[in-house]
């Protein structure tokens, strides 16, 4: 059966290459983020890509209002919720004791309060249907840290720990949630990071990229988005069925340190 599935900030970047995937694959998705100028394009490239539909939502991740809001349309379109892939994310570089206190506040909000609200939301609807597949999109950051992204780092850990709880509650409603931790992936988030952690750490661009970004990648290659949407197609797969509580690392080797 095909299966309906929300990527949350799937405009762009790693999100919108995992939508991409699972349009191919003949299910229907909801795209999620901001509205951006080509979103129509957008909306129409992924149409082509599958038999599937695909809708719009976008709902401010930091809202819980707004996140329920997207469940009940979702609930009223389909009747059904098969997958949820939490990649809804946002940055903010500095030291801890100059970090900005709302920036804190939304970082949590997006990047680990958004992941909680909608595996809330969606799993009675899992469990309805006897299948689910809960998916988020964590960072090598959950599971080891670097400097200046106390907020990010918070978050990408509690994303962790959140993936473990759940996949033990749901694990015997053939439901499984598992966390994919990639290193550095060129998209528009990490390269906004690139000039903010040149100034916090008073280094060139150029060394950010090499010595900070792919210092730690054994490869020396910045991860690509198709192999981090592969990843989720697999998790969604039949296969991967007893696949459920792991962070995932696909970050060339970095955390093998």
């Amino acid at each position: 059966m095909d299966k309906v599935a929300l990527i949350t900030g799937s405009t762009s970047g790693i999100g919108l290459g995992i939508a991409k995937r699972l349009a191919q694959a003949g299910h229907s998705v909801i795209l999620n983020g901001l509205a951006t100028p080509t979103l129509n394009e957008t909306i129409s490239e992924v149409k082509t890509l599958g038999k599937g539909e695909v809708l719009f939502s976008d709902a401010d991740m930091s809202q819980p209002d707004q996140i329920e809001a997207m469940m009940r349309m979702i609930e009223k379109q389909f009747g059904r919720l098969d997958v949820i892939v939490n990649n809804a994310g946002i940055q903010h570089v500095a030291p801890i004791d100059e970090f900005p206190i709302a920036a804190w506040d939304k970082i949590i909000a997006i990047n680990l309060s958004s992941a909680f609200h909608i595996s809330r939301l969606a799993i009675p609807m899992m469990k309805k249907n006897g299948w689910g597949r809960i998916i988020n999109i964590a960072s090598a950051h959950a599971l080891i840290a670097s400097p200046f992204k106390s907020a990010y780092v918070a978050a990408k850990h509690g994303v962790a720990g959140l993936t473990k709880t759940i996949a033990l509650e749901v694990a015997q409603h053939n439901i499984t949630c598992n966390a994919i931790c990639p290193g550095y992936v060129l998209t528009p988030l990490v390269e906004g990071q690139i000039a903010a952690t040149a100034k916090a750490r008073g280094i060139s661009e150029e060394q950010v990229i090499n010595d900070v970004m792919l210092g730690e990648q054994p490869t020396k290659e910045f991860v690509k988005i198709e192999e981090v949407a592969e990843l989720v197609y697999y998790l969604c797969a039949d296969a991967a069925a007893s696949i459920t509580g792991t962070c995932l690392p696909i970050d060339g080797g970095w955390t093998a340190h």
